[in-house]
């Protein structure tokens, strides 16, 4: 089985990639042929044959984030090759071995409930609320709120939800409308209409560091305060 791993660091956000290749060769998914496709402006050191370099811009804040589903629907031809895609945040790092139990081999897709709203009610969830927004979810509806850093599904149909959400961030930029949580936003109404079809993990799978939360922290979010700075790391 052949797992895609995508991650993108343009800009300064490289410094995270070495730590992070690191953790990822030691345990993800160790049993199983690994493909990483980086997004990426920087030059990269020490990597293997399973690195492939696919060179991206710095688009500037929001766009780095915004606009990933462009990138991965601009790879398809590569991506398409494997049989599982994940896509893992710039920041992210492996603490213990991650095995088959994050596939979804029932379903199509794969989403981490976001920790800050672990728990949390309904109107707690920061969802699109503009109607003139494609991420629009209507109140009361919607169960969970996932994370936009760690999510994934079986190839054909990340392709696909990556082609999807890439046509209505278009549709939204050319209405002036950008979602409140850019990508993420549009992550959660298409897992919203999909619900039936995503494997849900707990945020055990996106555990910011420093937080008390009732899970083993088996994926950190790195605390980007500690590297920089969000104004600096975007810049």
């Amino acid at each position: 089985m052949k797992i895609g791993i995508l991650y993108i660091c343009t800009g300064r956000y490289t410094i995270f990639w070495n730590n992070f290749y690191r953790s990822m060769k030691k345990y993800f998914l160790p049993n199983h042929s690994i493909e990483y496709f980086v997004f990426t402006d920087g030059k990269l050191d020490n990597i293997d044959e399973n690195v492939h370099i696919i060179h991206q811009k710095k688009l500037g804040w929001p766009h780095d984030t915004l606009m990933r589903f462009h990138m991965f629907s601009s790879a398809k031809n590569l991506l398409c090759k494997c049989d599982y895609l994940f896509f893992i945040n710039a920041n992210l790092i492996i603490n213990v071995p991650i095995d088959e139990q994050i596939l979804p081999m029932e379903e199509n897709y794969m989403g981490v409930l976001h920790p800050g709203f672990f728990n949390k009610r309904r109107s707690r969830f920061t969802y699109e609320t503009r109607r003139q927004s494609t991420a629009f979810i209507p109140f009361f509806k919607g169960k969970h709120y996932f994370m936009g850093g760690f999510n994934g599904g079986k190839a054909e149909y990340f392709i696909k939800m990556s082609e999807t959400l890439m046509k209505n961030i278009e549709q939204d930029l050319k209405n002036g409308i950008i979602a409140i949580w850019h990508d993420e936003s549009h992550l959660n109404r298409y897992f919203w209409e999909h619900r039936k079809e995503v494997k849900i993990l707990n945020p055990e799978y996106g555990y910011p560091e420093g937080w008390n939360l009732p899970f083993e922290a088996k994926i950190t979010i790195l605390d980007k305060s500690k590297h920089g700075g969000y104004d600096f790391l975007r810049s």
